[in-house]
């Protein structure tokens, strides 16, 4: 496979969707991104990476962050399925709604319907907590160590702006610590899930992080972060669930797992080949890149690579 021409051959085609969309203005941080922006990387699971465009401008990472709560939760809180706790505080089905909504959390009793949804990150942010410490800085560190990047960093502005906007986070914390479904207090699950989701990566970090998930639970150093089951549960969530009240769509036009965040990067995985990052700030009104999904959709188009 000549990655490199298949990619040239993607960013021409996504091109004209670039402008398409609405950068995120409820983040004003976000906000200040200028919407031209375009950048695609894929990392095989050799280690090789190849990229088009701004594929190594560092962006706000937001909601793709909850694909490594999760997998880090998991690796440290194995239980007789593999799956330790989680499962039981945080359900495993598309919600329906948008990603902060509140709506189901008073009909399922304080369980959110996914871990891909506000309320279910901060589910897995707060049992992350429980297992580290500090969430926030142990996803750090893990993703400075995939990436090979160690000057990943959160991005102060950002986070700052999270919390000066967050109260629905804040509302949907306190709703569930109500029934008894957070282990920490609200302030600091919030503090730690504002501070995962400012993280500045590129797509090249991304891409390159997020490896372990195509090498079936295999770490960038060959050792194992999560039985090749986990993965492949993991990966089955992002399918159903990644790509917030559109993942019905989105596996319909591109057939692969995937995360997206309104920094406009989306993150894709291809089991056994290698993984994806894209990023163009646009927004559908669903949250999703525009450029972003006409990119993956292209990719495996050209490719034929696809879960299905």
């Amino acid at each position: 496979m000549d990655y490199q021409a298949v990619l040239e051959e993607v960013a021409a085609h996504a091109r004209p969707f670039v402008r398409q969309g609405q950068v995120a203005d409820y983040i004003p941080a976000l906000e200040q991104v200028s919407a031209d922006r375009f950048g695609m990387a894929v990392a095989d699971i050799h280690g090789a990476v190849y990229g088009v465009g701004d594929w190594e401008v560092p962006f706000s990472v937001q909601s793709i962050s909850k694909t490594f709560s999760l997998a880090l939760v998991m690796a440290q809180s194995h239980g007789s399925q593999g799956d330790g706790d989680i499962w039981k505080r945080v359900g495993r089905e598309p919600s329906g709604t948008p990603f902060n909504s509140l709506v189901q959390l008073e009909a399922e009793n304080g369980i959110p319907r996914n871990p891909f949804i506000n309320a279910g990150a901060l589910v897995v942010t707060d049992r992350l907590q429980t297992l580290t410490g500090d969430a926030s800085t142990s996803m750090l560190h893990f993703l400075r160590e995939e990436s090979g990047n160690p000057h990943l960093a959160f991005d102060q502005a950002v986070a700052d702006s999270e919390a000066e906007h967050g109260d629905r986070n804040a509302a949907l914390a306190h709703f569930m610590a109500s029934f008894g479904n957070l282990e920490n207090p609200v302030p600091s699950v919030i503090e730690h899930y504002f501070w995962q989701c400012s993280i500045e990566m590129s797509c090249r970090d991304l891409a390159v992080a997020g490896g372990f998930l195509a090498r079936h639970g295999l770490r960038a150093d060959g050792s194992r972060l999560l039985e090749a089951r986990e993965a492949k549960r993991i990966n089955a969530v992002m399918l159903t669930c990644g790509t917030y009240d559109a993942a019905g769509e989105f596996a319909y036009r591109v057939g692969l797992p995937a995360k997206s965040g309104v920094g406009g990067g989306i993150i894709a995985v291809i089991p056994g080949r290698c993984t994806l990052c894209v990023w163009s700030p646009g927004l559908d009104a669903r949250g999703n890149s525009v450029a972003g999904a006409a990119a993956l959709d292209h990719f495996t188009t050209l490719t034929g690579w696809s879960v299905f």
